[in-house]
């Protein structure tokens, strides 16, 4: 097996000589349009044995294959002036969109959209390609190994002040994904899908526990569903569903869910299943709270996505979103959210992580809501709301980046879930778990930051925490400022 890890290596530190190529960003951008069009090249080798009349939807001079697999290649101006005048000109705009290979033009179409060729150096690229080409992709090994270096790569890219937008570790997506197990032919979104985490657990849950046949493939692979607003985490995703085994994720749009009007989402688009870690502690551009009613209307984008995922809900619908404390203590609109969460959908379980499960990028602590949406007639949803608090394994006083949360910490929740058919009944309150009736939290104005009874009070001192809580009350006083410089407009309009 190659080293893919060294290989990763080895091309950032090639890349850095490029003149061409500036930061971190950008580097990363260009190693992912490329490694995308080896990663489709092999797949379509795959392809080639499974269909004997498979045909790309590629030009066959422009195929991986045939421009970029030899190392003696093309190379300095001649590679340069091919990709920049050829290569990238096709992939964007000239690529045949109508046919049988429609929809693996679109997607790569897709992918090309906003990617760029930064380097200016024909002799640094062939370097580049070389390295890339060490890594065989149909080598089960190599890809299993890739999809480690492929979630570093998405860390990289990320820090703490980037929008809120945080990587999810692999055990908190396993985990919500085990619980909410969702079925062969439910729907699945994560309406701020990153790069695809959370749907790529979703395909490896169905596809051990459900997919049986050709048939059960196929309705997985029209199950799943994702949008993306940013152009390179979108370009990862169509990347990692193409080395997930779904040829043509034309399911995954590059969109921003929250910009279309909450109004004009339908019964058509609501889905079984909602799965997502969305962007929280940003705010989202001018304008886009305007989409949402007045009593739901935020600029803080964890907030719209809670308003949102209530609605594209179908009856019975289940769905886990990791959102931060500022939510449960959260106010003003916030307590409006809270009471229309509990009041349209079942709020059965809210699992508290510790500190540092999302080290290095922030201290903030977090949880996951898991709830159901009822169908009208069922409604109030909520009767009490059961709170587990997850523990740092034995011997551990935080996470960091060589020891992550791991998956396995997660089978004392799992051991004590129980069902939501029979309402949990086998639930049963432990040093971890304890529940709140619907009275009690109304009475505390729906306020879900309860702490642990069975613990004493503890009191923060974490920086990152304390300005977190800072920025959400300031948020809070702002929203509050606002509603009061409404009615008093308001008031002084009606003199008039």
């Amino acid at each position: 097996m190659s080293n893919v890890s060294g290989t990763i290596k080895s091309i950032q530190d090639i890349m850095r000589k490029d003149v061409g190529v500036d930061g971190d960003a950008q580097r990363i951008s260009q190693l992912v349009w490329m490694f995308f069009l080896k990663i489709y090249d092999d797949r379509e080798d795959q392809i080639e044995l499974l269909e004997d009349d498979y045909q790309s939807p590629l030009p066959e001079h422009l195929r991986w294959r045939n421009w970029a697999a030899d190392p003696e290649g093309m190379t300095g101006d001649a590679l340069s002036d091919f990709v920049n005048l050829q290569l990238f000109p096709t992939l964007k705009e000239k690529l045949t969109l109508e046919g049988p290979n429609s929809k693996r033009a679109q997607v790569i179409r897709n992918v090309f959209e906003d990617a760029y060729n930064y380097m200016k150096s024909g002799t640094l690229i062939r370097q580049v390609i070389n390295k890339i080409n060490e890594i065989n992709f149909n080598n089960t090994e190599d890809r299993h190994t890739f999809g480690n270096i492929y979630e570093q790569i998405l860390k990289d890219l990320q820090s703490a002040g980037n929008a809120g937008e945080f990587y999810t570790p692999r055990a908190v997506t396993q985990f919500i994904v085990n619980r909410v197990d969702p079925q062969l032919d439910e729907t699945v979104l994560d309406p701020a899908c990153g790069t695809g985490g959370f749907l790529a657990c979703v395909i490896d849950h169905k596809r051990s526990h459900y997919v049986k046949s050709a048939k059960d493939e196929e309705a997985l692979i029209h199950s799943i569903h994702g949008v993306e607003k940013k152009a390179l985490p979108h370009m990862l995703c169509m990347t990692n569903m193409i080395l997930h085994g779904i040829d043509t994720p034309t399911n995954i749009r590059h969109d921003n869910t929250l910009s279309r009007p909450y109004k004009d989402y339908g019964n058509k688009d609501r889905v079984n299943v909602i799965v997502t870690n969305p962007p929280f502690g940003g705010t989202e551009e001018d304008g886009i709270e305007n989409n949402f009613p007045a009593n739901l209307r935020t600029r803080e984008t964890a907030d719209l996505f809670m308003a949102l995922i209530v609605k594209l809900l179908k009856s019975h619908g289940r769905a886990a979103v990791v959102l931060p404390d500022g939510f449960l203590f959260g106010e003003g609109m916030k307590t409006r959210l809270k009471q229309d969460l509990l009041e349209k959908c079942h709020l059965h379980t809210i699992v508290r992580l510790p500190n540092g499960v999302f080290n290095p990028y922030t201290g903030i602590k977090t949880n996951i809501l898991f709830f159901t949406k009822k169908p009208e007639s069922e409604q109030p949803g909520t009767k009490e709301v059961w709170f587990y608090e997850h523990p740092y394994p034995e011997g551990v006083v935080s996470y960091n980046k060589t020891k992550p949360m791991r998956f396995e910490e997660f089978q004392t929740e799992i051991d004590w879930w129980g069902s939501e058919k029979d309402d949990f009944k086998s639930r049963v309150e432990t040093e971890q778990a304890w529940k709140v009736s619907i009275e009690d939290i109304a009475a505390r104005n729906y306020n879900l930051d309860i702490s642990n009874p069975h613990v004493g009070e503890a009191v923060t001192h974490d920086p990152e925490e304390l300005l977190a809580q800072y920025r959400g009350q300031q948020g809070e006083i702002q929203e509050l400022r606002d509603e009061l410089k409404s009615i008093l407009a308001n008031a002084l309009a009606g003199e008039k």
